[in-house]
């Protein structure tokens, strides 16, 4: 008989069991590696549509956006990482879109997995630097940032550091861009 455990190990396989993992679920891979280097005060609260990926006990908001340099599929060229900071012109609470334009994160994450070469695998944590950017530093226009400017407005870090850079980025004034709903309505998630 085949059961339900059958079917999420297949699964499991199928999406993460090789080195290289497709853009669909490898935020799945970087949100799991920063969870676990954070400190056990930042909840993992990642959802469809949801507009940010960890919150804080104190609040504290952060979205993860990710990039690699090497793809599941054969690129032309000298790979150009960027990611998506495009303000969102809703967000869902209570199962329900309200109107709540900006970014709705206080800080952002940037994961790059930077290795080319036959070694690259997107599951090691170790192959992976993370740029850590409160959201009033980012461009106030734009959909998408590259790894220049990123790289003027971050030091990269490895997973190690990753906790002490998310602590240190966090004290830094982002009040603007908080929302007026608090972490306890995650509950309805």
């Amino acid at each position: 008989m085949i059961t339900k455990d059958d079917i999420i190990s297949s699964a499991s396989s199928t999406i993460f069991g090789k080195p290289l993992v497709t853009n669909v679920y490898r935020s799945v891979i970087v949100e799991a590696v920063i969870s676990a280097a954070l400190s056990p005060d930042w909840q993992w609260c990642s959802a469809d549509y949801f507009e940010y990926d960890f919150v804080h006990v104190d609040g504290t908001r952060l979205e993860v956006k990710q990039s690699a340099m090497k793809q599941t599929w054969q690129t032309m060229g000298t790979p150009r990482p960027q990611w998506d900071i495009a303000e969102r012109k809703t967000v869902w609470v209570d199962n329900k879109r309200l109107d709540a334009p900006g970014r709705n994160a206080d800080l952002y994450v940037f994961g790059l997995h930077g290795v080319t070469d036959y070694t690259a695998d997107h599951r090691d944590p170790a192959q992976w630097s993370f740029f850590v950017v409160p959201t009033y530093k980012l461009p106030a226009a734009g959909n998408k940032i590259g790894l220049g400017p990123v790289r003027r407005l971050a030091e990269p870090v490895n997973v190690v550091a990753l906790a002490g850079a998310v602590a240190m980025a966090s004290r830094q004034p982002s009040a603007a861009s908080r929302l007026a709903y608090k972490p306890g309505d995650l509950n309805s998630q």
